[in-house]
């Protein structure tokens, strides 16, 4: 939308379908007395001649009768007018009655009021007639001098756009305004001035900073903002002049505008790559980080500190300063702190591990210390895991790590509890020298324990990894500790029927020797409780959880690893019975109707397994229980890290130049003919595409990917022809559409109408035009995007035919379909929070496989190609022939939403070896509707083309 009409769509509130009034009543109006009937008669006016409408004997009527008016609504009106009424004769001439119009302008020029000098000062920059410009000069020039900013700041305009499109007009433009801009103390007209001096003549330009550089840090900020634009521009085009202006842009690091510092230190990296310079670019990112309110302005800024720790000479200057990255953390966003946590990751090294270890630990202790809110949660995960990388990249920070992340385990927050789990387990495997240490906290915190999953992780590291027999012993006190009272029948029975008395309630056997957490000894059981028994907080935590079959393997190993430690019979029978006991009273528990939930048939038979085993003791279960489960652990551990140093050894591949210097450049048009013969013609593809076949190689050429992207809106023997070039956008989608007239017929009030299917929203309304015979225009619409769903765009373009009396035309459009695969990307994420996302959503789409593929890895290939999502599976567990396969994928949207699915496929076997995949696909989501279109984009391209 131009300008003008911009202003009459704000001001003009007729109607675009009344019918138009007559030229005649329109001249009458406009000769009345009443300045809101002319008003009214202006507005219908410019309404008319930007619908087509030529008006020519208006003209003079409004010289005469309107163009004297000093209301200043009627003054902006006219400046619209004179904008788009034609002011030449059809071969060119200009018209007789614009020499008033311009002695009227030179008037406004000259006038007492400064809105009226500054409103016509722009009106002229949009002139394209030098004849009409010429008898003004003077009058511009002279409103240089003006006292007021405002006539100043737009006379600098208007002088550069007469001087850039006629510049015989006012030759000595560059001069004229070097001095004015030497005396002028207004910070908006100098900051005009001197973009215009960038534009028209540089070495002016660089001749008055070169005068005052040293009191650039003294100027307004948006002068500031033009002066670093020019030495970037500089410096880029001439090297040599990077010395004669690196300390201005050093200065103005640290201005007072935090857009001069974000455009200072952005130029500063690009114009020298020392230590030096990028340090103090790197001090100036993370200051803006750090001062800013604002989330966005934080996120854009942590981008550019990770552009700069790219850049593998860069990278050993910003492990200096991690330290202060480490600030950011103060900031309360989460996606800041995330990100803030992954950057100073990158970051450690052997000279500042320590640190940021420190750091970290403190950052974690506040968690526990702060009001609960919807965030804390998850930065306490971040954290853990940050703290788990730095152990594993540095193990002699594990020691300081490990005891203080293990008072996490008995936190209400599962999710952070489970991180840590999953780096004890790691860390107790990979360190034997900290076992001791990992073991003793494993016990001490052992009873606090709140969640089941924590519980059953616990109990398998104590029974894998407890390797003398204090620690056997401690961990079998630990269990009958949290079992209660044995056997658990009786006393359920007792605690409903209310015969057993809290302070009764205590551990069966022989009275032990404990160390609690405040290094006393104490003989009576924590399960003691002064509160009612029958209530479901006072049972014993491992009794209300009962872990059944993780508990007896648990004593299994324990058990087996205590006869090979003991010597003497006595005791090892002792033992044995001790956790036969236990195991032989949870499944009659387990057995009879006292449980809420009854025993599954696989726990009892793990149990009746482990009691098997334990009555044997044979080497060969003794080597399953506590060899192989150890080994396996390792295989995962080893796999896993495998994976890190791919995806390692991948993202330093991208660092690395992938065209050298000396390697030839080739040019198309000097490339022998034998040497095609082993690529295809460029140019015979471009051409080829531009005919719309594109089957060939779309993906690498570029413009056949554009036109993929042209959808014909209308048919070729339509009265208009419309197309419309879709542009994806982060948050929006941009239609250009080109309308051409097809007809011999001027088509007024050429409207595009569009609707909107899905989490889509029109911005603006496309204005209406005026099509000559065979002409063509271009219009913009933009759709907002709220969300990752299927859309469509539909509408029709509708017309009036200039002197035909017949109602509006309608052309229908085709469909515009927005596919979901422009927001989707393939992204990572762990087991637990796969896990722990597959839980929360409750948007699910079960996809049925359909597809004439017969190779299980084919068609997990085609899903992730058709999908944009990635295999969180490991390759080494998708490797090998087999049956059946299980697999899960995740991608992200650019909106931040998460997509996940699960294939489980099969391969027929006694259909024969041509059968294809059978199975199905399950896709969760938190909206309904991305749910559904990745459904229906899964369903659509299922099945492989063949060519």
């Amino acid at each position: 939308m131009t300008a003008a009409e911009n202003v009459c769509y704000t001001l003009i509130n007729v109607p675009m379908d009344s019918e138009p009034p007559s030229e005649i009543s329109l001249k009458n109006d406009l000769e009345k007395g009443d300045v809101k009937v002319k008003t009214e008669a202006l507005k219908k006016v410019i309404i008319m001649i930007l619908n087509g409408e030529k008006l020519p004997g208006l003209l003079m009527t409004i010289i005469r009768f309107v163009l004297p008016l000093q209301d200043h609504t009627i003054k902006k009106l006219l400046l619209v007018f004179w904008e788009i009424v034609p002011k030449t004769t059809p071969d060119g001439r200009l018209l007789q009655e614009m020499i008033l119009v311009c002695d009227a302008y030179r008037k406004d020029l000259q006038h007492p009021n400064e809105f009226i000098r500054g409103s016509t000062l722009r009106f002229l920059c949009k002139l394209k007639e030098a004849e009409l410009l010429e008898p003004l000069m003077p009058a511009i020039r002279a409103c240089l001098e003006h006292r007021h900013s405002y006539v100043r700041r737009n006379a600098v305009l208007a002088i550069y756009t007469i001087y850039r499109n006629f510049e015989h007009l006012i030759p000595d433009a560059p001069e004229l305004i070097h001095d004015f801009l030497v005396n002028e103390k207004d910070a908006s007209c100098k900051r005009n001035a001197f973009m215009m001096l960038i534009h028209a003549d540089q070495d002016r330009a660089l001749d008055y900073l070169s005068t005052c550089i040293d009191q650039v840090q003294t100027f307004g900020d948006i002068l500031q903002l033009v002066i670093v634009e020019l030495i970037y521009k500089v410096c880029h085009a001439n090297p040599s002049e990077r010395a004669r202006f690196i300390r201005c842009i050093y200065n103005l690091l640290q201005s007072s505008s935090p857009a001069v510092k974000y455009e200072a230190a952005g130029t500063l990296v690009t114009l020298s790559s020392a230590p030096t310079a990028i340090k103090a670019a790197a001090q100036c990112y993370i200051d803006l980080i750090i001062k800013e309110s604002d989330n966005n302005v934080k996120l854009i800024v942590l981008d550019r500190l990770i552009e700069l720790k790219e850049h593998p000479s860069h990278e050993r200057v910003l492990q200096d300063l991690v330290m202060d990255i480490l600030r950011v953390l103060s900031t309360p966003d989460l996606e800041v702190r995330k990100k803030t946590l992954q950057l100073a990751l990158d970051l450690v090294s052997s000279r500042n591990v320590e640190e940021l270890v420190i750091v970290l630990k403190k950052e974690v202790i506040k968690t526990n210390n702060v009001t609960e809110h919807e965030d804390t949660d998850k930065y306490r995960q971040l954290l853990v895991r940050t703290l788990h990388s730095c152990s594993v990249r540095f193990p002699d920070m594990a020691a300081n790590v490990i005891p203080v992340l293990m008072e996490f385990l008995s936190d209400n927050n599962e999710a952070a509890a489970a991180d840590v789990l999953e780096f004890v387990r790691e860390a107790i495997q990979r360190f034997d020298n900290l076992r001791p240490l990992i073991v003793e906290k494993m016990l001490e915190v052992f009873h606090a324990i709140k969640s089941v999953k924590i519980y059953r992780g616990a109990l398998w590291i104590l029974g894998e990894y407890c390797s003398t027999k204090e620690d056997i012993q401690s961990v079998m006190t630990e269990v009958r500790r949290s079992l209660g009272e044995i056997p658990i029948v009786e006393s359920e029975i007792k605690k409903e029927a209310g015969e057993l008395k809290p302070e009764e309630e205590v551990s069966v056997g022989p009275t032990q020797k404990l160390v609690t957490e405040m290094g006393t000894y104490a003989t009576q059981s924590a399960l003691s409780s002064s509160r009612p028994a029958k209530k479901e907080e006072d049972r014993p935590p491992l009794r209300g959880f009962l872990q059944k079959a993780s508990l007896a393997t648990t004593l299994t190993k324990i058990a087996l690893r205590y006869v090979s430690l003991v010597q003497e019979k006595k005791k090892q029978n002792s033992f044995n019975a001790e956790a036969m006991l236990l195991m032989a009273t949870i499944l009659h528990l387990g057995k009879s109707s006292l449980p809420k939930k009854p025993i599954t048939d696989d726990d009892v038979d793990r149990i009746s397994l482990c009691l098997k085993v334990l009555s044997e003791c044979s080497p060969l279960m003794n080597d399953i229980f506590n060899k192989e489960c150890r080994q396996s652990l390792s295989h995962m551990l080893s796999a896993k890290l495998e994976e890190e140093k791919l995806s390692q050894k991948k993202e330093s591949e991208k660092r690395n130049v992938t065209v050298q210097p000396d390697d030839p450049i080739s040019f198309m048009q000097l490339t022998a003919k034998n040497e095609m013969s082993s690529k295809e013609d460029q140019f015979q593809l471009s051409l080829l595409a531009a005919m719309g076949n594109t089957q060939r190689k779309e993906a690498a050429d570029p413009l056949a990917s554009k036109l993929n992207k042209v959808t014909q809106l209308t048919g070729f023997s339509d009265p208009v022809y419309a197309e419309a070039y879709v542009h994806v956008n982060q948050y929006d989608i941009v239609l250009d559409v080109l309308v051409v007239n097809q007809t011999s017929d001027t088509l007024q009030n050429c409207t595009l109408e569009l609707a909107t299917l899905g989490d889509l929203k029109l911005v603006e309304k496309p204005s209406p035009l005026t099509l000559a015979p065979h002409d063509f225009a271009n219009i913009k619409a933009n759709v907002k995007v709220a969300s990752t769903e299927n859309g469509i765009i539909f509408g029709n373009v509708v017309y009036d035919v200039s002197g035909a009396a017949s109602d509006r035309n309608c052309v229908v459009l085709s469909d515009i379909h927005i596919d979901i695969m422009d927001y989707i990307q393939p992204a990572s994420c762990t087991d637990a929070e796969f896990r722990q996302m597959w839980a929360e959503f409750e948007w699910e789409n079960k996809v049925t496989v359909n597809t004439n593929i017969i190779d299980l890895n084919e068609y997990l290939q085609h899903i992730l190609k058709s999908t944009n999502m990635k295999c969180l599976t490991p390759e080494k567990a998708l490797s090998g022939y087999c049956g059946f396969m299980a697999a899960n994928l995740y991608a992200r949207s650019i909106f931040g939403e998460d997509a996940l699915a699960n294939v489980s496929i099969e391969k027929p076997i006694h259909l024969g070896p041509e059968a294809p995949v059978t199975g199905h696909i399950r896709i969760r989501a938190k909206s309904q509707g991305m749910a559904l279109s990745l459904g229906d984009k899964i369903n659509l391209s299922q099945k492989k083309t063949t060519l």
